[in-house]
Order: structure tokens, then C-alpha cells, then sequence
């Protein structure tokens, strides 16, 4: 029997975001510049803000960029309610699927960076890309560093074809 199913020619990069200030508003869109930058062909990008994004967003999903605000030493709390969410309808059908993060904090990144790592372990992500921490406002640099941070996802994402 031949398989008429027409073949996948685009993937799907989910991101997932909590951007409750200007700055974390800023960075998402560095994000999504770089993962939509023109030369990157074969990923439609997505974006969900952190408390609509479901399980279906996540299993229909080939990578994910997540973004979030430091809040008391945490992720946010919108970011957890997504992971909260998702985790066990997902576990075990995600895994090896690549990821990116971003952090913004006023004067602390680390643990809600670290807060999104350990979710990210229990689902079996492969971390593709350097964590973007970004402390305080944003400049050209931080920008530059997030849309690289998109544009690395998507050709992770692309390179599945």
C-alpha cells in the first residue's frame, strides 16, 4: 500500500511567553525577529501568550522558545500556570524536541531560569541554545542576544526536515 498522506514540509515553533512589562515585551519581540528572520525557510512561528497556550499547542509543536519575567526568585507565575498545564498530558511525547529560554529580571535571573531548567528535564527537552539572562533595562546587545536566540531555535527547528 502507498502512503498518500501528503509529507510535513514545515515545521512549528511554539513560543511560550510571559510578557507582563515593556522590557520582557521588548525581548519577545527580538524573539520572534530572529526566529522569522527571512532566511530561516521551513518553520512557522507561533506565538502564545504563557495562560493560552494547551497541551495541543505543545504536542503539535516540533521546538519551543519560552520567555519569562523573573518574579521573587521564580519564573512567572503565568509561565508555571502553563507548565503546570501541559507537563502531564506532554510528558513522554516531547521528549528530544529542542527548546530556548529567556529571563528578564530587575536584579535577578537565576532562579527562574533554573525553575523553567528543571521543568524542562522532567519533560525531556533538549536545550538548544545558551540561556539569554537579561538583568535590568534592555540594550542592543540584549536584543541582539534574544533574536539570535530565535533564529537559533528556528534552524534547530528547520534543520528536522
Amino acid at each position: 500500500m502507498v502512503d498518500e498522506s501528503p509529507e510535513k514540509t514545515e515545521k512549528t515553533l511554539l513560543v511560550v511567553h510571559h510578557t507582563s512589562s515593556p522590557a520582557t515585551r521588548e525581548l519577545l519581540e527580538a524573539v520572534l525577529a530572529g526566529a522569522r528572520d527571512p532566511e530561516i525557510t521551513g518553520v512557522v512561528v507561533r506565538s502564545v501568550p504563557a495562560l493560552h497556550a494547551t497541551p495541543v499547542d505543545v504536542l503539535s509543536a516540533d521546538g519551543y522558545i519560552f520567555g519569562t519575567s523573573a518574579n521573587f526568585g521564580y519564573m512567572s507565575g503565568a509561565l508555571k500556570h502553563f507548565f503546570d498545564t501541559v507537563y502531564y498530558p506532554c510528558l513522554d511525547a516531547v521528549a528530544g524536541r529542542p527548546y530556548g529560554l529567556w529571563v528578564h529580571g530587575n536584579n535577578d535571573t537565576a532562579g527562574a531560569a533554573k525553575s523553567v531548567q528543571k521543568i524542562t528535564v522532567g519533560l525531556e527537552l533538549a536545550q538548544s541554545a545558551q540561556i539569554v539572562e537579561v538583568i535590568g533595562p534592555i540594550d542592543a546587545a540584549d536584543r541582539e542576544s534574544c533574536y539570535e536566540l530565535g533564529a537559533t531555535i528556528a534552524v534547530t527547528v528547520a534543520g528536522d526536515l
